[in-house]
């Protein structure tokens, strides 16, 4: 039986639509159409005027829609923007059964654990967007190769990543896709959802870094051993190098955004002088990176290297930029390697809303877990992300 899923990636820069179905879990899904808007109403990720992002997202749906021959009512929408942080935490439980085994309902109860344990300044204003199991350990000792399911101890503890946003943005997203006439089905934070296609599971699990360079915003995703382990957004994006080719060159912005993608115009623009300043002013995004893989202890440490998605990763040699600064394999997302293979999508600026669709499909499937009634949709909510990164 077939299933059709919308996702909406509302970024500065554009609002892009994609509408999917599926008919087979082992194949991707097909797109049925696309759409996109100008956005309006946005500054590096945050909501100005709900109303203007509003008609953006009316808009994009309205076209996508109309290729799709499909109306949309329900949709998971992306969230990204300098809001998005991360917080680690350590929880333990105590294990139920008598013989000491552990069983499906122990592990969201540790994870629920560790939430509690998070800081306050950690929470404070900020929703929890996901919610990511680390590590898993049993009386002390680590737990290889993922779910401690089936294992005997005492007490399992587990070290988990919460993927926070600040509540009032979420609040403002929801309102503003709601007043276009669309129920929120899920929120994903960005950079997970375009990982979903950029990224291949070879690349995952040895270890790599997702880096979408947005209109303002630059957002990361450290992956290895198939997980996310931390996420960062900072906020810098390709209008930066835009906007310094335009003062640099004394040309306007629309003239600058032409050259910084390779144009040649008709005024006679020094290409060296092209060069560095969009040399200088990458640079300084993959310095930013490599502060953060070094604070995560990773720095030249991941074999698949940095891959690059968003609109600024079709800046003319970013990815040798990217080698040069981070001393990793750098490349452009290629959606025809990952789980878009053979959908029609232009460029890797579309991760993220065909992401979303991917996530649609999977995130409430093959829910095995007999949660513990008295933990509700938290323990399933939690459980149904753990099971995606299960090898």
């Amino acid at each position: 039986m077939s299933k059709i899923v919308t996702g909406i990636d509302v970024g500065t820069y554009h609002v892009k639509v994609v509408i999917a179905e599926s008919t087979d879990p082992h194949q991707p899904p097909r797109i049925l159409g696309t759409g996109y808007a100008e956005s309006r109403g946005l500054k590096q990720g945050y909501i100005l005027s709900g109303q203007e992002v509003s008609r953006s997202i009316a808009a994009a749906v309205a076209q996508a829609s109309k290729a799709a021959h499909v109306k949309v009512k329900r949709a998971y929408i992306g969230i990204g923007g300098i809001g998005l942080d991360e917080a680690f935490s350590r929880g333990e439980a105590v294990v139920e059964r008598g013989d000491s085994e552990i069983t499906d309902r122990d592990i969201p109860r540790a994870i629920a654990a560790s939430e509690k344990a998070l800081a306050p300044s950690a929470i404070l204003n900020r929703k929890i967007i996901h919610t990511i199991p680390l590590r898993f350990a049993v009386d002390g000792v680590k737990v290889m190769g993922g779910s401690p399911a089936g294992m005997k101890g005492m007490r399992i503890a587990v070290e988990t990543l919460f993927i926070t946003c600040l509540e009032r943005h979420v609040t403002d997203l929801v309102a503003a896709v709601e007043d276009a006439g669309i129920e929120v089905e899920d929120i994903v934070a960005s950079p997970i959802a375009a990982s979903f296609v950029a990224l291949t599971k070879m690349q995952k699990r040895v270890g790599c870094v997702l880096a979408n360079i947005g209109s303002e915003t630059l957002s990361i995703a450290v992956f290895e051993d198939t997980t996310p382990i931390s996420i960062k957004v900072f906020p810098i994006g390709a209008g930066n190098v835009t906007n310094e080719i335009a003062l640099g060159l004394r040309i306007s912005p629309e003239d600058a955004e032409q050259l910084k993608q390779g144009a040649v115009l008709g005024a006679p623009f020094p290409k060296k002088k092209i060069d560095d300043i969009i040399a200088k002013k990458v640079s300084e995004m993959f310095k930013l990176i490599e502060s953060h893989l070094k604070k995560i202890g990773k720095d030249e440490l991941l074999p698949a290297g940095i891959i690059l998605t968003g609109g600024g990763s079709l800046i003319q040699s970013v990815s040798d930029l990217a080698k040069a600064a981070l001393r990793l394999p750098a490349r452009t997302a290629s959606l025809a390697e990952g789980a878009a293979t053979k959908m029609q999508l232009k460029d890797g600026s579309w991760a993220v809303a065909y992401g979303l669709t991917i996530w649609g499909f999977t995130s409430g499937g093959d829910l095995e877990h007999h949660e513990d009634p008295s933990m509700g949709e938290l323990v399933k909510n939690l459980w149904r992300w753990f099971k995606k990164f299960l090898p």
